[in-house]
């Protein structure tokens, strides 16, 4: 079975299952989105990734199963992403990008694909020199794709920054979380096939290099 990244573009949208592609849950304010139906919230989708893309790069992944896409990760900064602003955990913290959300498809879970997105969204905030990662966790077991559960965002590296009963605020330390050093470039080999340079002591994640072209 062939695994394999790829940035997120408009055309991926198209192939995500319904109503993964049409969430503006973070895109939006809730006044905002209340206002649209599904056809429009997908065109708002696909106008704010459009926007984002332009002005700010890369802003998720996507991951392909035999060619076929079966999950995606989106993440920006808070300020491009203000549904995230009526959480009670808010704000996000300045110095971090924002992960809003993710899905694998539901019968490819369990496989390890929710952790690759995320060790590839890892290796491309520490590339483009950002520090810290934070994410909104939901506790209460939802499965609507739009809120990350908040155990699964523990399992690859996320520690509580903001406790809440329903929505803490999470937080993953792109420089200082040394463990994640080695699963990002392990990741790195998988997808990329960049080669890990042999080190007698720890460094710093901000140390590993994404090879271009994914």
């Amino acid at each position: 079975m062939s695994r394999k990244t790829a940035r997120l573009t408009v055309d991926h949208l198209a192939e995500l299952a319904d109503p993964v592609r049409a969430c503006v849950f973070w895109e939006l304010a809730p006044v905002d989105r209340a206002r649209l139906d599904e056809a429009e919230r997908i065109a708002q989708k696909e106008d704010w990734l459009s926007g984002v893309l332009r002005d700010w790069g890369s802003c998720g992944r996507v991951v392909r199963v035999d060619g076929r896409t079966v999950g995606h990760i989106v993440y920006a900064p808070a300020a491009r992403l203000p549904g995230a602003a009526a959480l009670p955990t808010a704000p996000t913290s300045p110095d971090a990008i924002l992960a809003a959300t993710a899905w694998i498809e539901p019968s490819m879970r369990g496989g390890g694909l929710g952790r690759l997105l995320v060790q590839a969204m890892a290796a491309d905030l520490v590339e483009r020199g950002h520090t810290a990662i934070e994410a909104y966790g939901d506790t209460r077991g939802r499965a609507d794709g739009c809120v990350l559960p908040a155990d699964f965002l523990g399992s690859v590296g996320f520690k509580t920054q903001r406790a809440h009963p329903t929505t803490p605020r999470m937080r993953m330390e792109l420089r200082t979380t040394l463990s994640w050093k080695d699963e990002v470039e392990a990741a790195l080999e998988r997808v990329w096939g960049v080669v890990r340079p042999t080190h007698k002591a720890a460094r710093p994640i901000g140390s590993v290099r994404a090879a271009s072209g994914d």
